[in-house]
């Protein structure tokens, strides 16, 4: 299997994915642009069976009607995308496993927070966790917004579900926000070197949303989402002793403005 990363060079900064399978057929996530994707399945002689849409907002499923209308594929996506989703045919449950060929599946992951229509996939290759479909949940640097969920379920979301995961799991997220993210964790925590180094990657005057890719451990090194216990935020926060879940609701209300 291949995974494209496709830049839709739109103000929302969306990522869309395809997913290249072995018998020439191919997997959509979150299509943008419907003209795009048919002009690239066209020129790789690949048919589209299935679009995933990773929750129900207009960016990350506008593409579903033209597709469908073009090549009879099928939609999957949460079950309260019900209604919100257009023509979605297939409710995906946490947990569940999608087979995509023989080598590789998509594990369901339930992830509510930016909304509670949400959902993220882990790629399995041979038995082996080695990347993850994040949408709107996490971001290279950061977290989505929870203005259409709730803060505290995207903490829990994030500590229980990404948290957890190995260091070396590539991260494929719906949006570039990269290069303002590692802004915000250098605004509190300005030592990290990390962020620094990244930082001075993603404003070379070459570089392209999607020219790098990050993976688990990357994020916790400068996702300062994923540092809630990091002494200098704490106290660039104005925090006493908090809780990790008060150091991300707090980070999350500040990046609302930012």
């Amino acid at each position: 299997m291949k995974i494209h990363q496709i830049y839709t060079k739109n103000e929302l900064r969306n990522f869309t994915y395809i997913l290249e399978l072995e018998d020439q057929t191919a997997i959509v996530i979150d299509p943008w642009s419907a003209d795009e994707i048919v002009e690239f399945l066209t020129n790789k002689n690949l048919s589209l069976t299935s679009i995933i849409n990773t929750h129900e907002h207009w960016d990350h499923t506008q593409g579903n009607e033209a597709l469908v209308a073009q090549y009879d594929c099928e939609v999957w996506a949460h079950a309260n995308g019900a209604g919100k989703i257009p023509c979605l045919t297939r409710e995906l449950n946490g947990g569940e496993l999608i087979r995509l060929d023989d080598n590789n599946q998509l594990k369901v992951l339930n992830t509510p927070g930016h909304t509670f229509a949400h959902l993220c996939f882990i790629v399995i290759e041979k038995g082996n966790q080695v990347a993850v479909f994040t949408g709107d949940t996490l971001f290279n640097a950061g977290v989505g917004n929870c203005h259409g969920g709730d803060a505290e379920v995207m903490y829990q979301t994030v500590v229980d579900q990404f948290q957890t995961l190995a260091d070396d799991v590539l991260v494929y997220p719906g949006h570039d926000y990269l290069e303002n993210n590692l802004r915000f964790t250098l605004n509190f925590e300005p030592i990290n070197q990390m962020a620094k180094e990244w930082l001075s990657k993603v404003t070379k005057s070459d570089y392209q949303p999607g020219d790098i890719i990050t993976n688990i451990g990357n994020e916790k090194s400068f996702n300062t989402f994923m540092r809630l216990d990091n002494s200098e935020t704490i106290k660039n926060l104005s925090l006493n002793s908090p809780s990790d879940k008060e150091v991300f609701l707090t980070l999350r209300s500040k990046r609302n403005s930012w």
